[in-house]
């Protein structure tokens, strides 16, 4: 059988025609042709006497001299009794498992589990990965998991660990849940992080940074009202001491949660740190400030949307402010949730798991259940209601607040 009848030259000569057509190197390889000019090596076969053909890649990304190797080895193959195209699938199937074993395949199933499972918000999800991506998959992604040793996990985290201990642990505690996930799905018979669990020196961290004086705070709030800001930063910083929620929480207020006519705002469990439904009674300076807002994000997804149409206000909007303020390194947007803690027990003296309740902590009854979105409503409500009217007197009173 006439054979390696193809040239480099007639290949380059081989031009498109208007229908599919191929020309023929021997022995079964021939090349294919199409109408828009791709051109695809073939090798074509029998098996148990069926016909069968086989992909050897594209010219030029596949030359000539490859495309024949290929051959060669798929007739090797034939003479031993061996299909090449089963022999192909048989490899490809060893390569996606041989993939899915590794850190980096076992690392993305159990994050697709957490987005899946919704224990993760979008925020979570992303700020994991970065993680993910930055402090373990570039040391121990194309590792197979189970062959991945406590010393060796040990020697990675040492690098974060030079500059945040804390990070570092954070990093154990996701490779830690990362193995077991591995075991669980049968990739892994040990977790080689747990021996490590408490070994990783870890700076004691600074409470969040608040000011808790009256006066002081007092200074703080005539100071948000008298910023010059953008209308949403400037509405959603005189907001936050009213509503003390999470700043994720604040950033994402979507005008579908709230009424303003029953004055309430309801956040879904899935926007929720503690994966709970949460209201938030609105005051009437609260409804004031969102009123004043509607008019320029009404017709939006987010109440304090942000410069990129679609996206709210980043996440250190309200802190860059604060600091541009004079109040870098004394206080943070996550400040007036301690200072609303504090304030409310120490100075108004309203019932702690009220204050709590509010504040979306886990609070329990009597028989340890957990209490739902609506407990004491109407109390928080009058609580809500206490708040922002002390607030308005420490502004107007320099401090004093009620007397």
């Amino acid at each position: 059988m006439e054979t390696n009848k193809l040239s480099d030259v007639k290949i380059r000569a081989a031009k498109p025609q208007d229908k599919l057509y191929s020309i023929s190197d021997g022995e079964g390889m021939f090349l294919e042709i199409s109408p828009k000019g791709g051109k695809w090596w073939r090798f074509k076969y029998r098996f148990n006497g069926k016909q069968k053909r086989l992909s050897l890649g594209t010219y030029p990304s596949t030359s000539l001299k490859a495309a024949r190797d290929k051959r060669q080895q798929a007739r090797e193959l034939l003479a031993s009794g061996v299909d090449p195209g089963d022999q192909r699938k048989a490899e490809k199937m060893a390569t996606e498992t041989a993939l899915r074993n590794t850190f980096a395949g076992v690392a993305e199933e159990w994050a697709q589990n957490k987005v899946s499972s919704e224990k993760w918000t979008p925020t979570t999800e992303r700020k994991r990965r970065i993680w993910l991506n930055n402090g373990l998959l570039p040391f121990l992604g194309s590792r197979p998991i189970s062959e991945i040793t406590t010393a060796e996990l040990w020697n990675v985290l040492q690098h974060t660990q030079k500059t945040s201990g804390y990070t570092a642990n954070r990093l154990r505690g996701m490779a830690s849940e990362i193995f077991n996930f591995a075991m669980a799905t049968g990739r892994a018979e040990n977790n080689p992080a747990l021996p490590l669990q408490g070994q990783i020196a870890v700076k004691k961290e600074k409470h969040r940074l608040a000011i808790l004086e009256p006066e002081e705070v007092g200074k703080m709030l005539r100071a948000i009202d008298a910023c010059q800001a953008a209308a949403t930063t400037k509405a959603a910083a005189r907001l936050a001491p009213l509503v003390f929620v999470r700043p994720g929480e604040l950033r994402h207020a979507e005008w579908s949660e709230i009424d303003l006519k029953k004055a309430l705002w309801s956040i879904p469990a899935e926007k929720m740190k503690m994966r709970e439904p949460h209201v938030v009674p609105l005051s009437r300076q609260a409804v004031a400030i969102l009123q004043e807002i509607q008019p320029f994000t009404g017709h939006c997804r987010y109440v304090f949307e942000g410069t990129k149409p679609g996206e709210p206000i980043s996440d250190n909007t309200l802190n860059k402010l604060l600091k541009t303020l004079g109040y870098k390194g004394r206080m943070t947007q996550h400040g007036w949730r301690a200072i609303a803690r504090t304030l409310l027990d120490e100075v108004l003296d309203v019932r702690v798991d009220w204050i709590e309740h509010q504040l979306a902590h886990s609070v329990r009854d009597a028989n340890g259940r957990a209490y739902n979105r609506t407990s004491h409503l109407e109390g928080r409500i009058g609580m809500m209601q206490l708040w922002a009217d002390y607030l308005d007197d420490l502004k107007i009173k320099g401090g004093r607040g009620v007397e």
